[in-house]
């Protein structure tokens, strides 16, 4: 006889207290076999990780003074996974709405983010213009399908746009930059730089390409945890008849870990959190501000974050300062 985990059977769904279900989309989580007060309670409650990430990307953008898009950013996340833990809770057409939407215009936002940097007032204010009404057509025109593959389309393709394209200012526009400014430098000061300055000239190259190794094993980290909750998603959707069979076989609580859509929310989550991150950092080195900002980054388990140095309040770094002397 094999050994068997403890654990307890599914109930027989309970009446809901949401019921009717109005969503035009239902997952692979069986419907009120907890409570009656969640239709969904592994897919709600998964939310939470939104939440909390958000909370955490808030209250750093407040304390180290980041750029306010990212702080508006991690309000829409907040929205994205408030929304999706209402409708995952109720299967009501409204909060489905809430909790697509939400990512809709957050991406839009972030695609603001990207494009506008360091362009014209009046290029900033026709691409908002141009993302206000894409948004406005994709709501209007999605309410009238009602079909969430259009919805799941137009997300991926804003995604990917927005990914892509900060991915070539990091390498095109951000490299190059770091660059100049070292060989700027050296040009100017080549015959006078002493050899404490010549090592801190050296030093700062390696810190260049350094930042931007790291920034890549940064956003490649994000995207392939992002992709991963992705991919265990279409597990969940080809195999669903499967997955709940097994769910019943091994019961609660182990059947749980085999929600696939639960596991999307969780990784998606975290790869949104290390994508706003990231753009934090990007935009921090795009100003000039790579002495004035440390990312912080323990272990490729941890979270990541930006935070204020502790030369950035007018204290020059001991490096800058046998540089400039």
């Amino acid at each position: 006889m094999g050994l068997r985990l403890p654990s307890w059977s599914y109930d027989p769904p309970h009446p809901g207290y949401w019921e009717p279900v109005t969503s035009t989309i239902q997952w692979c989580e069986e419907d009120y076999y907890a409570t009656p007060y969640a239709a969904e309670i592994v897919n709600t409650l998964t939310n939470l990780m939104f939440v909390f990430l958000a909370f955490k990307g808030i209250r750093n953008c407040r304390k180290h003074g980041h750029d306010t898009v990212f702080l508006v950013a991690f309000v829409g996340y907040l929205l994205v996974g408030m929304g999706s833990f209402l409708f995952h809770a109720t299967l009501k057409y409204p909060m489905q709405l809430v909790d697509e939407l939400s990512m809709i215009y957050t991406t839009c936002l972030m695609n603001y983010a990207t494009f506008s940097y360091s362009k014209s007032r009046q290029y900033a204010l026709t691409l908002a213009l141009g993302l206000i009404s894409l948004a406005l057509f994709i709501t209007l025109y999605y309410h009238y399908l009602q079909d969430p593959l259009f919805h799941q389309n137009a997300y991926a393709i804003l995604t990917v746009v927005v990914l892509a394209r900060s991915m070539y200012v990091m390498e095109f526009s951000l490299r190059p930059s770091l660059r100049k400014n070292e060989e700027h430098f050296k040009l100017h000061h080549r015959m006078s730089m002493t050899a404490d300055q010549k090592e801190v000239s050296r030093s700062d190259d390696r810190r260049n390409e350094q930042i931007l190794a790291t920034m890549w094993l940064l956003i490649g980290t994000g995207l392939t945890i992002f992709l991963s909750g992705f991919g265990i998603w279409q597990l969940d959707n080809i195999f669903c008849s499967e997955l709940r069979t097994w769910r019943r076989e091994v019961g609660l609580p182990w059947g749980i870990l085999l929600e696939g859509h639960g596991w999307w929310h969780l990784l998606t989550g975290i790869g949104a959190y290390f994508y706003l991150t990231w753009g934090i950092w990007l935009r921090h080195c795009l100003n000039g501000r790579q002495e004035q900002y440390n990312l912080v980054w323990p272990t490729m388990i941890s979270l990541p974050k930006i935070v204020r140095s502790k030369y950035s309040n007018g204290i020059v770094a001991p490096d800058v300062a046998k540089k400039i002397r």
